[in-house]
């Protein structure tokens, strides 16, 4: 799956982490318990979600960002770059071409640009009919 250059920072973080707590036995997960027991096991879906509870708390955010949260505005933040449905659709590894519409909203100013795309009354009496 393709990601940027934060999570790929991320994940080296918390690889070197991994190591100093865990030691040279390590694990072969990519997310495991670091702070909690049982130390070196998976990261459980509970844990990931309170996780960004604590980050959203942290970050001074009126509600909770989860992991849907996340997904969403990822999908979304393609879409503004000028992403398509069906790359959206493959980044988020969904089947159906429908899939990805619940998380696309347009952006403010794609909504203003659409609306100034129109022409004016004015314009319209300029030009004559049609």
């Amino acid at each position: 799956m393709p990601v940027d250059f934060l999570v790929v920072q991320s994940a080296d973080q918390h690889a070197l982490e991994r190591h100093e707590i865990l030691g040279e036995a390590g694990s072969d997960f990519l997310l495991v318990n670091l702070f909690r027991p049982p130390y070196g096991h998976p990261v459980s879906p509970e844990a990931i979600g309170e996780l960004c509870e604590a980050l959203s708390t942290r970050a001074g955010l009126g509600r909770r960002v989860g992991p849907r949260i996340c997904r969403h505005a990822m999908a979304i933040n393609v879409v503004d770059a000028g992403g398509t449905l069906d790359e959206v659709q493959a980044l988020l590894g969904q089947k159906s071409p429908e899939s990805p519409r619940p998380y696309l909203h347009p952006a403010r100013s794609g909504l203003r640009a659409a609306i100034e795309r129109v022409p004016s009354l004015r314009e319209l009496n300029e030009v004559g009919p049609r």
